[in-house]
């Protein structure tokens, strides 16, 4: 059993709903955190809920619209009071090559992965300061590192994240409050769906893991716990790759 070391933390995770952002919570609710899980499907909210227990609050939200933000923060401080943890993991991906692509497109990717995380640090930085104690994850990918073909805007707005953590996380510091980014590489999540069911595409992309092997949601969950914990207060600034090795090769 985890031990209780975020008893009485408060965590808000957008993109709780399904993937990495489900796995997370639920590592981060087995150490006790009050979660406020965010996102735009109410009833996958209510599943990760069911997952999480009675310390977890749903609330729906686009967090690409400034206003919806704005009335996250209000709804999060009645509810919660506080802020110590922010997980920005809402993200979209839409694979075609550059030439292909629509400007709404284009917006809608750098919206969802960077926009987002921007509205909503700006928005809950103020419920995080005065403790000592906070923790930013931005959930970037090795597409932020190197890249394929049709990935064009998901590896800009994931790359430009990355240059969010660096600066705010020295924005921070004095606060006590940490910004690390998480960079995954493939995992049997939804949005990689249309790859894990293509035979030539998984087994193209396994050839590419030297692992040999997709990553599971929990490992990432796992991993988000320990940069929560007081062990991980010098780890700021940077990036963690949880790839299988694929960025090694």
């Amino acid at each position: 059993m985890t031990t209780k070391f975020l008893d009485g933390r408060v965590a808000v995770i957008t993109g709780a709903s399904r993937g990495l952002g489900r796995a997370m919570a639920v590592e981060l609710a087995s150490a006790g955190a009050k979660l406020a899980l965010v996102g735009r499907d109410r009833a996958k909210l209510e599943e990760t809920a069911a997952l999480t227990g009675p310390d977890s609050a749903i609330f729906t939200a686009d967090v690409t619209d400034e206003a919806q933000v704005l009335a996250l923060e209000s709804s999060v401080r009645e509810r919660f009071g506080r802020v110590d943890i922010l997980i920005n993991n809402a993200g979209m991906n839409i694979r075609k090559p550059l030439l292909e692509y629509t400007l709404d497109e284009w917006n809608l990717i750098m919206d969802t992965n960077l926009t987002s995380g921007f509205l909503v640090t700006r928005a809950l930085i103020p419920l995080m300061r005065g403790r000592g104690y906070g923790r930013i994850l931005n959930l970037a990918s090795i597409m932020s590192h190197v890249s394929l073909p049709g990935r064009s805007a998901y590896s800009a707005s994931k790359a430009a994240l990355l240059g969010v953590t660096r600066a705010l996380a020295q924005e921070l510091a004095a606060d006590g409050i940490t910004v690390v980014a998480i960079s995954p590489g493939p995992f049997a999540t939804e949005i990689n769906n249309a790859l894990i069911n293509d035979p030539d595409l998984s087994k193209q992309f396994l050839s590419s893991i030297p692992l040999g092997r997709w990553g599971k949601a929990e490992e990432v969950g796992k991993l988000a716990l320990y940069l929560c914990s007081e062990d991980a207060g010098f780890i700021t600034g940077s990036d963690v790759l949880i790839d299988g090795g694929w960025t090694s090769r």
